[in-house]
């Protein structure tokens, strides 16, 4: 796995308030490693999923990203991209524009809404969470919140970064400190 894994990428972060709508997540930042994965030809979906499982990233799916607005109360997400490029946006109508790509990795802290926009060509990624854990689906409508504010309260830092394990990766020089 090691091999798959970039040692030059780049990292971009991005914090997100709460916009009235979506929670977001204030205290935590989005993480993005930009082409940090060497993915193989064959079976690049399985590579994703290796890595994530290693580190204790499970409860895994492949697919394409939601074309609406959503977030987890109650779990953080990882999103590798193994095929395609497409646009999302980030926090709700007003968030984020972000482009992802073949070889990126975004981890997306609990309550951060995102939505995908368009695929430049066509796109998969896999997704995971810490732990396995199981995923609720919120999509900003009335009466979701205050409950839904309360679980992102209770969700539990990783034990481990998705791509680094236990090494120190991004998500514990940000998240940690």
């Amino acid at each position: 796995m090691d091999q798959i894994i970039q040692h030059t990428y780049t990292t971009e972060l991005f914090l997100l308030g709460n916009d009235g709508i979506f929670p977001n997540n204030s205290s935590l930042p989005i993480i993005i490693y930009r082409s940090i994965l060497k993915l193989p030809m064959w079976g690049p979906a399985n590579a994703l999923r290796r890595i994530f499982i290693s580190n204790n990233w499970k409860n895994e799916w492949k697919n394409n990203i939601y074309d609406c607005h959503h977030y987890h109360s109650n779990t953080h997400e990882v999103l590798g991209v193994y095929k395609g490029e497409t646009t999302i946006i980030l926090g709700g109508e007003n968030g984020q524009i972000v482009d992802l790509k073949k070889g990126d990795v975004i981890i997306i802290p609990a309550g951060v809404a995102y939505k995908n926009l368009k695929p430049k060509s066509p796109f998969k990624c896999v997704g995971a969470y810490p732990e396995g854990r199981e995923y609720d689906m919120n999509y900003g409508r009335i009466g979701e919140r205050p409950q839904t504010d309360e679980n992102i309260k209770k969700v539990p830092l990783p034990s481990q970064d998705p791509v680094f394990g236990y090494k120190k990766g991004e998500l514990q020089k940000q998240w940690f400190n």
